[in-house]
């Protein structure tokens, strides 16, 4: 059974930190592009970074560079999201998902086939 399982989650105070994992089981992610989305309430999903299985190359949105920094480990099938400097407008459920990494890497999420439930990330005082 294929599942992706996003864990991390939680409230944090401005200038705080988080980080979001996000588990396969059932597949490798040997062959796959995993993205990081994100979607707050009356907005659409944004995408936030990939790293691509591949060539091992990421992407940031612009909102998050220097902030957010994504890897993988392989021995434990797992992707992280080191979330630093949190802002309240980073505020959003935040989802993994998964893109065959023979195809181009991209942040579009109607790219990405399988989805986790996604984790909550609240920043506020």
């Amino acid at each position: 059974q294929l599942q992706l399982v996003e864990s991390g989650g939680g409230l944090v105070p401005p200038g705080g930190s988080l980080r979001l994992s996000c588990a396969a089981s059932g597949f490798s992610f040997d062959f796959y592009t995993i993205g990081w989305f994100r979607q707050s309430p009356g907005k659409e999903r944004e995408g936030v970074s990939y790293i691509s299985s591949r060539d091992g190359s990421t992407y940031y949105t612009d909102s998050v560079l220097g902030r957010f920094t994504i890897s993988r480990d392989k021995g434990k099938n797992t992707v992280y999201l080191q979330m630093n400097n949190l802002k309240p407008e980073d505020t959003a459920v935040y989802y993994c998902a998964i893109r065959d990494a023979l195809l181009p890497a991209t942040i579009t999420s109607s790219d990405y086939v399988y989805w986790g439930q996604g984790t909550q990330v609240t920043v506020s005082s």
